[in-house]
Parts: structure tokens; sequence; C-alpha cells
């Protein structure tokens, strides 16, 4: 018996381009899934269709910075959601164990399959992958869209190379479900997924439905020893180091002698003082099993 047809509201960047539309609207087609293809300029027209739309999922096609911006309206929607990765990293998508390729996930999609993920919040704003302080957001002002869409993800090592030559430490004031830390750090990061940065774990046990907020801080004493540690991001491994100070949370107040901007899944979104919560569960997206 086939499935009862179903509408998809398909949310996109008009200015990426669409060569790959009609492949997986023919693929979504065969398995009873219309395509309402609802290309947009701006994250709020983004907001505004989904907030209005009487579709029965939400697809979304972009990377993470995207998939960020329309999150408040995707919790708000409560549908199931599709990720269609086209962006430089693809955090949430590699966290989730989509395939790269853009009708591969569209496989997924036609497959059915769906879990439920947890959402965190930064100061009240939806996050997927992880927030962070420090190196991360000096990445974030430092790797430009232009960068991005000539060297794709070259363009990350590139950009973290020039934030590394001129990385300085910096004090904060951190409580993890209420135990107090202090700590001068490269960087402080709290994930609600696994991946950020382009593939980089933010620890070999972080998951997207766990229901908790994995946290690091990056204290080696010296610049050379941060350079030893980054290949070890790869697989979440720095945390075996002594120099990587961990904990696991449902809350986490980070506080700094003067504000520093907050980097929320590739966009410099906020500032410290930081509270982050986590939403277990809050949303169904396609995953493969």
């Amino acid at each position: 018996m086939s499935p009862p047809p179903r509408r998809a509201l398909l949310i996109r960047n008009e200015a990426k381009g669409a060569d790959w539309l009609a492949a997986v609207r023919d693929r979504l087609g065969e398995a009873g899934i219309t395509v309402i293809d609802t290309p947009t300029g701006d994250v709020e027209a983004a907001c505004a269709a989904i907030a209005e739309t009487s579709a029965d999922l939400i697809l979304v096609a972009g990377g993470d910075g995207t998939l960020n911006g329309v999150a408040p309206a995707l919790l708000e929607a409560g549908k199931p959601v599709g990720v269609l990765p086209l962006g430089t990293a693809n955090d949430l998508a590699r966290t989730l164990g989509l395939p790269t390729g853009i009708e591969a996930a569209a496989e997924v999609i036609a497959a059915g399959r769906t879990r439920r993920i947890d959402v965190g919040l930064a100061n009240g704003r939806p996050f997927f992958n992880v927030a962070s302080i420090g190196l991360a957001a000096k990445l974030a002002q430092t790797l430009g869209e232009g960068a991005k869409h000539r060297f794709g993800r070259l363009s990350y090592a590139l950009a973290a190379l020039r934030v590394l030559l001129g990385a300085e430490t910096f004090r904060a004031a951190i409580a993890a479900d209420g135990q107090a830390l202090r700590t001068r750090s490269y960087q402080v990061a709290v994930g609600n997924g696994r991946y950020h940065g382009g593939g980089a774990a933010v620890t070999d046990e972080a998951e997207i439905d766990s229901g908790r907020l994995a946290l690091y801080s990056l204290e080696p004493g010296s610049l050379w020893k941060l350079v030893l540690l980054a290949p070890l991001f790869r697989r979440g491994r720095h945390v075996r180091w002594r120099e990587v100070r961990t904990a696991s949370a449902r809350e986490v107040e980070i506080r700094t002698p003067s504000p520093m901007p907050v980097n929320l899944d590739g966009e410099l979104a906020t500032e410290t003082p930081l509270a982050l919560t986590i939403r277990p569960g809050a949303l169904e997206v396609f995953a493969p099993t």
C-alpha cells in the first residue's frame, strides 16, 4: 500500500541556483511528496513562508547558516524537517549522518524515516550545532561569504590558519548545572550537536539527541600546543589532553570581563554574558537509520 500523498515546502536561497531541483522534485514525487518550491532572498521571507504554510513537511536546502536562520520558524511549525545540504560546512547534515550529495539526501527524505533531535538555546536563540567564544568567533569574523563561495571548505583552513597565528586567551567564568569554574582559554565551545567548523567534533561522545550540552575549553599554555591539538578535532579526541577542560550539562552560563561575540552555527548572533539551555527532542528530522 502506497503512503498517502504529502506536500513539502521547499525553502532555498534563490542566489545559489537550482540545477538539482528537477531531480529532487522527481524523486520525491515518486514517494508521493509534492514539492512547493519557495526561493527566497532573506531569512525573514523564509521564516514567513514557514509560518504560513499548510504543507505536511518542510525542506531546507542550504548550509548551517540557513538552517540556523530559520530554526525559530521550524520549531514553531512543529513539522518534520528534511535537510538538503548545500552549504560549505554542512555540520548538521554530518551530525545526522546524511549523504553529502543533495540527490542522495533526497533519497533519505523519500525513505520517510525520522528521528527527534535536541535544539540548543543561546540567550534564547536556537542553534543546532555549537555556540562558541574565542577562536571560532574570530574565524566567523575572518571568513567572508566571498571566500566560502570561491574556496569552499579550503576557505575554513585558510581562515583558521590566520586566526591561529593571532590567537590570544581570554578569561571566563563558567557555570555548568551550577558547578562553577574559571578559565583562561583560547576557546570555549558548547555543543548541542556533534560537529562544528566544517567537521570538527565537539567531543568524541557528543550526540544531538542526548538531552545534554557538551562543553570544552581550550587551555593550553602555549600556541604551539594549540597547533598540536588541531588534528585531533576531527574525531573529538582533543578532549583527552589535560589542557582541554570538559563538562556535560543541561544549563551553562558563561561570563567574560567584557562582552565577547558568540558564534552560533557559523554566524555571529549574540554576545556574552551567555545563557545556554537545551530543548530535548524539540525537532523531528529525516535521517538514515
